[in-house]
């Protein structure tokens, strides 16, 4: 098993970090750029995988209380993981991106892993900006 995990700062409230990380329909503009989901009936969602070709079924929960996300294969058990968003004061949030890796076949390697948690979490970062400046619509 290897598991790795990446935290950034983000100059927003942590409501506007969740809600833009955990709306299903806009996981595609931060997440890996070969990575896609569609919702089924939520938990249940299908992760498409550009590198592979194949589709995954998967689960993705949003936890508001808890400002946490949770996801992960479905069937295989190949991996999991998930975010926490957490109010630093000042109107600012730290955003932690844990990813588990259950069987060899699923880890593409630590450099690969760490990059692109880094992209996606610029990313994200990004889509709360745009939203934040848009003022609040999104």
């Amino acid at each position: 098993m290897s598991e790795y995990e990446l935290s950034r700062t983000m100059p927003a409230l942590p409501e506007h970090v969740f809600d833009q990380a955990s709306n299903v329909g806009q996981l595609d503009s931060w997440l890996p750029q070969e990575l896609h989901v569609r919702a089924e009936e939520l938990p249940a969602v299908t992760v498409h995988e550009d590198r592979t070709g194949e589709d995954a079924p998967a689960l993705f929960r949003a936890e508001r209380d808890q400002m946490r996300l949770e996801w992960g294969t479905r069937e295989t058990g190949g991996y999991a993981g998930w975010l926490q968003v957490a109010g630093i004061g000042s109107g600012a949030s730290e955003v932690t991106v844990h990813l588990s890796f259950f069987e060899e076949q699923h880890d593409p390697g630590e450099k690969a892993v760490n990059a692109e948690l880094d992209r996606s979490l610029e990313r994200l970062a990004e889509q709360v900006r745009l939203r934040v400046d848009d003022g609040g619509s999104g």
